[in-house]
């Protein structure tokens, strides 16, 4: 029973909503594995990204694609290659949140 609302703990039905999109979208290991790595990185090129996966460069590009599309990730172009970045701040914090929980020693 879901009676007592906690405000100091309130999430809004709108923004779990949001974050369920978020969830949804990188609910696969590679597309999660980008995000995290461009969180760390502050942005990074997709050949960066296909040497640390080590995942065809095709493979690498459609998932920046899926990425994009969904608003969770920008490219801007530097030159010849274009820097991918995490725009979503919504999904930052549940990357934060996840890295976070795997360092609790009670896991």
């Amino acid at each position: 029973m879901m009676n007592n609302v906690d405000s100091e703990n309130y999430i809004s039905m709108d923004q779990l909503e949001s974050y369920a999109r978020i969830l949804k979208v990188i609910a696969h290991p590679v597309r999660l594995c980008i995000v995290k790595g461009l969180i760390e990185n502050g942005g990074c090129n997709v050949s960066n990204i296909y040497s640390c996966l080590g995942v065809p460069q095709s493979t690498i590009s459609q998932h920046l694609a899926k990425l994009k599309s969904e608003g969770l990730v920008t490219g801007e172009r530097n030159g010849n290659e274009i820097i991918y970045s995490v725009q979503s701040s919504e999904a930052r914090k549940l990357i934060k949140c996840m890295i976070e929980s795997t360092k609790c020693e009670d896991l």
